[in-house]
């Protein structure tokens, strides 16, 4: 069915009302969770009785008191709600990640300004172990959601106290008399800066509705797909890859908690999903979930999955996955095609893979301001292949994808942080701090990703900062000093690698720093995603004539035990370890062997 198209202004408030009181879609089910359903019109009565609640428990809002509201939620119908409420109102929505921790998330909490506050009842721990740092919210404005029945609240009920102050769903709602323009926030979305706190993205009406607008076309969508969302839908590729699209179209969203690979496919089939968006790990952990149920039988896995007549998945869409992942959830899943894209919050560069681009490219550049950079700033010479179609002149090739303009592209800059913006931004070039290449075919410039600069890390598609994961480490009693970097991964983007300088006299203990990093993750400010993966132990860093780690070297090495020797003090853990393993070279042939067989052992070799 084709998509349906509304004649409303450009805010999401309008957007939403235009969809609800449409005369076909309005009772159409937009938004389902497990046995939970919502229509368009529901979606909006709910939307627009909490933009009243919000309304009156901010009270005056000024520069002094600005209407911010920050949320630190898994994906309920509940935080879309809080999403268009915040739309409704003109109000701005900071999504909190849901994986910090002490004083990086009230670092965050207090950095937002936010005056209200909704938490997932899974996360109330969290939050209550740094009430006494927050200085900006009103005990009576840290709301709750419930989400776990059989569980106390920590405090106060969001939804009971929506229904007690504005009135139980099941009458309609008049929307706030709030005037919202385009160009007005929205949603703040956090990634991660090279040192400090996490930096807000700013994200108006008008880049949200057209980021909706030009994916959904792109993917051909109509008013008939539904979409899926389990990555979380805090962060960029959840909202502008699953949630925006099928309301751009008058479409239907699934969503879950959080991702499983198990209940990948039984969620795929009951709700009927067309497509769905993704990080490139994810992938990896639904093959393997996949071949585990079916003990690796391609033959049942493509009679049982991929022609399941109740399997009506077509599209996926994302980043980060390893080109034989594609192929193989391609074949299983029996999708028509999955497009990897290049893009980032910022979304000042972005690229789409369509059918027929270079094998491995995030696709065609169509904008001439988007160029390679070298470190002196110069342009790079597009990729030369061999024979084979490894690239020649790899080290000229790879450089910084920048854009080079007068503007920022759709980059509306980070919020209360002039330094950031000035960093990201300068002397007319926007620099990503992702490295890449480009190959010309046909006249045509294709980009390839090619991992993060020595300041970032990234992983499970989300950027962080190698600095901040350093100086969590280094609060270890034994540790002198250390460096974190990214390193090669078979499966997406990096894993995380930790050099440690120890104290004279101490040795390495596995045991005990497995446990030191679990630690930091419960009662620190580490996030899960940035857990080492491989650790090494050095007796003393290379440093830069201004006396910096020169990480750079160590990044070259990473846990390669040709070039470090067999006897390498390097660990390593694996997914669900609970302790460091001693790399030996059976180990490390296994891994290379992994590498080899996802056809990025060149990653390795560099």
């Amino acid at each position: 069915m084709a998509a349906f198209s509304f004649e409303a202004p450009f805010d999401l408030g309008s957007q939403i009302e235009a969809r609800a009181q449409h005369a076909e879609l309005g009772d159409r089910p937009f938004l389902h969770q497990h046995d939970r359903t919502w229509t368009y019109r529901r979606y909006r009565d709910e939307c627009v009785r909490l933009s009243q609640f919000l309304l009156r428990r901010l009270g005056h809002i000024d520069d002094a008191r600005p209407g911010h509201v920050a949320m630190l939620l898994e994906n309920h119908l509940e935080l879309l709600s809080l999403y268009g409420a915040c739309g409704y109102a003109g109000l701005s929505l900071f999504g909190v990640n849901t994986g910090l921790r002490g004083e990086t998330l009230a670092g965050v909490l207090n950095q937002s300004r936010a005056r209200v506050l909704v938490v997932d009842q899974r996360l109330q721990e969290e939050v209550q172990k740094v009430r006494s740092q927050l200085t900006q919210l009103q005990p009576e404005n840290i709301l709750f959601l419930r989400t776990d029945g059989a569980s106390e609240l920590a405090g106060v009920d969001l939804m009971e106290s929506v229904d007690s102050e504005i009135g139980a769903i099941g009458k309609t709602f008049a929307r706030p008399d709030v005037k919202v323009e385009a160009t007005n926030p929205l949603m703040v979305i956090y990634t991660s800066g090279t040192t400090g706190l996490p930096k807000g993205i700013l994200n108006n009406h008008a880049k949200l509705l057209l980021i909706g607008m030009a994916v959904s076309g792109n993917l051909q969508l109509g008013s008939d797909d539904i979409g899926y969302a389990c990555m979380p839908l805090f962060h960029s590729n959840a909202i502008f890859l699953g949630f925006m699209p099928a309301f751009h179209v008058g479409g239907q969203l699934a969503m879950r908690e959080r991702f499983s690979a198990s209940s990948f496919v039984p969620d795929v089939i009951r709700h009927g999903v067309t497509y769905w968006n993704y990080v490139g790990e994810p992938v990896h952990y639904v093959l393997g979930a996949i071949e585990k149920q079916y003990g690796g039988d391609e033959a049942r896995i493509l009679a049982e999955v991929a022609n399941d007549p109740k399997n009506k998945l077509q599209y996926a869409i994302g980043n980060g996955a390893a080109a034989p992942d594609i192929e193989r959830f391609m074949k299983w899943l029996g999708l028509e095609d999955m497009f990897e894209l290049y893009g980032s919050t910022e979304a000042a560069i972005s690229t789409f893979r369509k059918k027929g681009d270079p094998r491995g490219s995030v696709g065609a550049v169509a904008d001439a301001a988007v160029k390679i950079l070298n470190e002196k700033g110069k342009e790079c010479p597009p990729a030369v292949l061999d024979a084979d179609g490894k690239i020649t002149n790899y080290a000229d090739a790879v450089g910084e994808i920048c854009r080079v303009a007068e503007d920022t592209g759709l980059f509306q800059g980070y919020f209360d942080n002039p330094s950031a913006n000035s960093s990201k931004y300068r002397d007319g070039v926007y620099h990503s701090g992702d490295l890449g290449h480009m190959l010309v075919r046909d006249d045509v410039r294709y980009l390839f990703f090619d991992g993060r600069t020595d300041d970032w890390i990234r992983k499970d598609g989300e950027n962080f900062s190698a600095l901040q994961v350093a100086r969590l480490v280094q609060e270890q009693a034994d540790i002198v000093l250390a460096a974190a970097y990214g390193v090669p991964c078979s499966v997406s983007d990096e894993l995380v690698m930790t050099a440690l300088k120890l104290r004279p006299g101490a040795t390495f203990d596995p045991q005990a720093f497995f446990g030191f990093c679990e630690s930091q993750i419960t009662g620190g400010g580490m996030d899960r995603k940035w857990f080492p993966d491989f650790v090494r132990v050095v007796d003393e860093f290379e440093y830069t004539q201004t006396e910096k780690i020169l990480v750079r070297n160590l990044k070259k090495l990473h846990f390669d035990l040709n070039r470090l020797g067999d006897e390498a003090p390097v660990w390593f853990r694996r997914r669900g370890d609970a302790t460091y393993r001693k790399l030996t070279r059976p180990d490390y042939e296994a891994l290379r062997k992994e590498f080899a067989e996802r056809e990025k052992l060149d990653l390795l070799d560099r």
